[in-house]
């Protein structure tokens, strides 16, 4: 009888699986034919130690609900019953059976075990085993429940067993007892976090026996797998520190350390979603640890586990919503170190934790960025560590995983460098340092800001002058430069002894919508720089350097305005090139996309100023327009050189209806429950008037012009100079200025439209005075050059050279006359001075209020807000337009301001420009009589060139496309902030 054999081996039966019961990641076995397979046995076997089924019931790896995956007891290799005659017959068993024959050998590397290996008593003793072998059939390879049984044969690689090496049982059965108890003790120190540093490695909790029966690459395979149970232990750990160490403790803080009202804030954009992240590893942690404990020393695979883990939805997304904001993270959590004492005490005393042991935060921060990829390395090195001449799963499965984090980590790349942008443009922005006096709202911290690209750039100065660096040449400024993705900065840096960067704007930012660019293909320059070092020679040393120069202008400022940069090569400057075309167009279509106010294009071929050459008739430029509604219907009255033409809104048959030239008109329909019917035209130096509903039914063709023209009425005779139609109340006025001979001012002059069931009722004062209007208070004066008239809620403004007059419409000669901007105490302030010497060249154009207690006054260049008494407000600063404007208007919280070729849409409270509309000789033809409303506004631009037509002029209409409601100008609810100016 072999030694090996033990007759009085006790059975245990291991009950099968039931059908089709596989845990995850596990693969049905395929068992070849023996014929094709031969295989030697392994020939091994071990006493298992006796044990009752109910004092310890068996386990499944993957959780069940069969005891706690906790406990630990210890486990031995399955044994197979091998044949006396050591024939090549394989021999499958369901149970633990007394083998009678066969040698005993310890595993040979890529053991593959079966959880039947699993299934009870004692580990195997390696001891005077280190030449016997062992393999197991990769068809039986298969990771079923712990109740599943095995089979196991004969291997040709080994020729015939031999036990001439081993020692006797009881040696051997000892050994293996030894080796069990000796691996469970450490390998609880290990999952406790008790093990020494030093010891926590896969080689130290395995006897040396042990690692000399196996091959080299099976060692290293579990020295991976190990790796992978250390790195989740550590992961999961320094997770719970941060919530235990840094989170709540800062939330709990007394006295707060963040201001209570901005502390979620602060955590949500610090730590972002950490608990979610930490929820998932403590899960797979726990079920590592118990796959850990059930197969400790030879893992068979933990990329079931890994796998559905990695499979869950919110697993990934959170990951991509952690790494994409991780930037931002960082970011927030540096600022608030700089600008927060009790932040920074409170971070430094965190670190002296045992948990922390003196990392910073970022660390902290950063270790979910790196896990994903670290993970991935550890499951590729597992993946070749895995023999592929056999079909252990983790060959299918492993590689599944791989793609998942793969495509995990290269999906957050994108938001990862998007963040890194966001954090690099706010720290642009912080360090930021802009002229004094100007305003400038770039809407910096809006969540689509992005910087788009940004280098140093060399630029020469206008003056001599010295430059930064270790190298100087004389008349070169290295300067640097950042495209945003609505304006271009350009500005010299400045390094502050407390290590803060400034940079100083050397430009005004350049609105995107008004770049352009110039050459950027002209030969590069050789600049001559000479040694920084203070030395004799230094004035006579100089190292050349080529730098490749490109040109962008601000349109509307060609040549004040035109910047010529340098850069260090052609490969940047074509880079900075092709940045600056992805921008514009990027700008293009969102201002396209989101439109305050979009074009309707009312008239597009009738208007022409040449050509006629195919029988289109010549109408001349486009003076004037204003719309009228007649029985409701909509009209559009225009005023050419040739005449004024009227037609139903939407259609381009104009009729000729008066043979007049006006430079401007007015359609005084209604107020409340008053009719005036009255359309009123400047005409040479006199103003007329014309039934409205004439004008309607002429343009219909229902009635003759001769008809019309014989109801003029002439209002003014004298030399007039201008008029406008303006709401004072329930009142309709006409206020208009005429020019007396001899007289150095202005004569102002107020009529009050009258109803039409009024005017029957009303006798004529005198036969030379008009019926339908009436002459309101006596006439005042005005500045010789004053040009127009800007309504207000219950006064006027004049507009003047030297400011705005406000005065009282409905009592011009007795009203006290105050005069804003006040630059009364400009003698004592300096900023008032400056704001005062910048607008005296300034054309103003009127007023507009920005809230409750601020306006806006509008000269052609510039804006500077005042209080409601007309001094400076907001430190005097001024707002500077893209381009000079000659005319405004006001819709909600939005000020239109035209100009030739643009219209710049700007925030009344901010002055931020929200859109750009572009055209070819812009000029704006009606707004309303009130200084808000809802009328249309009108707006002549020049269209599409034509050679056999001529130049061609469109009417556009600008509609507003949204509700604003973010800030509510008080048109009528605030009456009582004019109080001081209404006389």
């Amino acid at each position: 009888m072999s030694p090996y054999n033990h007759p009085t081996r006790p059975h245990v039966s291991i009950p099968q699986p039931p059908s089709g019961a596989l845990p995850p990641g596990a693969q049905q076995p395929t068992n070849p034919s023996p014929s094709t397979r031969p295989y030697t046995p392994w020939a091994f076997e071990v006493t298992p130690p006796p044990f009752l089924d109910d004092q310890y019931p068996l386990q499944n790896p993957w959780g069940d609900e069969h005891g706690s995956p906790s406990a630990l007891r210890h486990r031995t290799l399955s044994l197979v019953n091998l044949p006396s005659d050591g024939s090549r017959t394989p021999t499958r068993v369901g149970s633990l059976q007394a083998s009678t024959t066969g040698p005993l050998a310890f595993p040979e590397p890529q053991i593959y075990r079966s959880v039947s290996q699993r299934a009870s008593g004692h580990k195997p003793s390696a001891s005077d085993a280190s030449n016997l072998r062992l393999r197991r059939d990769p068809s039986t390879a298969s990771f079923q429940s712990s109740q599943s049984s095995n089979s196991w044969y004969y291997d040709d690689d080994y020729g015939s067993v031999s036990n001439e090496s081993h020692g006797d049982e009881e040696l051997l059965s000892k050994s293996l007892s030894d080796i069990s108890l000796t691996s469970d003790e450490g390998l609880t120190r290990f999952q406790s976090g008790e093990l020494p540093e030093n010891d926590q490695e896969w080689h130290k909790l395995v006897p040396p026996e042990a690692i000399e029966a196996l091959g080299k690459m099976e060692v290293q395979r579990q020295s991976v797998i190990f790796e992978v149970f250390k790195s989740e232990r550590e992961y999961v750990s320094d997770l719970e520190a941060v919530q235990d160490v840094y989170i709540t403790p800062l939330m709990n803080s007394q006295p707060p350390i963040i201001q209570p009202n901005r502390l979620q804030g602060f955590i949500s954009e610090v730590f972002g979603n950490f608990s979610q992240i930490l929820a998932h590893h403590q899960r797979m942690l726990g079920d590592l640890f118990a796959r850990q404990r059930d197969q400790h020393p030879l893992i068979q695979s933990i990329a079931d586990i890994v796998l559905d883990t990695t499979l869950k939805n919110d697993f990934r997304s959170a990951y991509e919503t952690y790494i994409k904001h991780y930037p931002l993270s960082e970011s927030r959590h540096r600022t608030e170190l700089q600008r927060n004492a009790a932040y920074q005490s409170y971070i430094q005393s965190a670190s002296s934790d045992s948990r922390i042991r003196k990392r910073d935060l970022i660390t902290f921060l950063s270790r979910p960025v790196t896990r994903l990829p670290r993970l991935n390395l550890l499951l590729e090195q597992i993946l070749k560590l895995t023999d592929k001449d056999y079909e252990h799963p983790d060959l299918d499965t492993l590689p599944i995983i791989l793609g998942i984090l793969n495509d995990c980590i290269k999906s957050t790349q994108p938001g990862i460098e998007a963040a890194e942008s966001k954090v690099k443009f706010w720290a642009l922005c912080e360090s930021l340092v802009f002229r004094k006096g100007e305003i400038i709202d770039m809407n910096l911290y809006d969540k689509s800001r992005s910087l788009v690209y940004s280098g140093p750039v060399s630029r020469k100065n206008r003056s001599e002058g010295s430059v930064t660096g270790s190298w100087s040449g004389s008349g070169w400024a290295d300067l640097s430069a950042a495209l945003l993705d609505n304006y271009f900065l350009l500005s010299r840096q400045e390094q502050r002894q407390n290590g803060a960067v400034k940079r100083h704007l050397m430009s005004r930012p350049l609105y995107l919508s008004f770049l352009r660019l110039g050459s950027f293909t002209s030969p590069p320059e050789t600049r001559k720089e000479h040694p920084k070092d203070g030395s004799v020679l230094s004035g006579l040393l100089y190292q050349s350097t080529p730098l490749y120069p490109f040109t962008i202008y601000h349109e509307t400022s060609k040549q004040s305005r035109r910047y010529t940069l340098y850069v260090a090569s052609e490969a940047i400057r074509k880079k900075w090139h092709n940045f600056f075309v992805d921008a514009i167009t990027v700008h293009k279509v969102r201002q396209e996309g989101n439109m305050y106010f979009a074009p309707d294009v009312l008239s597009r071929q009738f208007f022409r100023t040449g050509g006629g050459l195919n029988g289109s008739k010549v109408t001349g430029k486009i003076n004037a327009a204003v719309p009228f509604t007649f029985e409701g219907r909509q009209y559009i009255a225009v005023s050419c050189s040739t005449g004024i033409y009227v037609t139903i809104r939407g259609r381009e048959t104009f009729c000729k209806v008066l043979n007049v030239q006006s430079t401007s008109m007015a359609a005084v329909q209604s107020l409340g429950p008053k009719t005036f019917n009255k359309f009123i035209v400047h005409v040479n130096n006199s103003l007329l008037s014309y039934p409205l509903d004439l004008i309607a039914h002429v343009a219909l063709g229902q009635t003759e012009p001769k008809a019309l023209a014989a109801s003029m009425e002439k209002v003014v005779s004298s030399e007039l100079m201008f008029f406008k139609h303006l709401h004072v109340g329930q009142r309709v006025l006409i206020v208009y200025a005429v020019k007396k001979l001899l007289q150095v001012t202005l004569s102002l002059h107020a009529l009050e439209v009258m109803d039409v069931s009024d005017v029957a009722f009303t006798p004529k004062r005198s036969s030379k005075s008009s019926h339908s209007f009436r002459t309101f208070g006596d006439a005042g004066y005005a500045p010789k050059d004053a040009f127009d008239v800007t309504p207000l809620v219950k006064t006027i403004g004049i507009c003047a050279r030297g400011g705005i007059l406000i005065v009282d419409p409905t009592n011009i000669a007795n009203s006290r006359v105050t005069v804003v901007p006040d630059f009364s105490g400009a003698s004592t302030n300096q900023p008032m001075a400056n704001l005062k010497s910048r607008v005296d060249s300034a054309k103003p154009l009127g007023l507009i209020r920005s809230d409750a207690s601020e306006l806006l006054v509008i000269y052609d260049t510039v804006g500077c807000y005042i209080t409601k008494h007309g001094t400076p407000s907001r430190s005097s600063g001024y707002i500077k337009w893209e381009s000079k404007i000659d005319s405004f208007a006001q819709r909600g919280t939005h000020v239109l301001l035209f100009s030739t070729q643009f219209i710049e849409i700007r925030e009344i409270l901010t002055g931020r420009i929200v859109q750009v509309i572009e055209g070819e000789d812009i000029r704006l033809m009606y707004a309303g009589p009130t200084p808000d409303n809802h009328e249309p506004i009108l707006v002549a631009m020049r269209g599409e060139q034509d050679k056999k037509e001529g130049n061609v002029e469109k009417i556009v209409e600008l509609q507003e496309t949204s509700e604003i409601s973010a800030v509510r100008t008080p048109t009528t609810a605030l009456p009582a902030m004019w109080e001081e100016w209404d006389m």
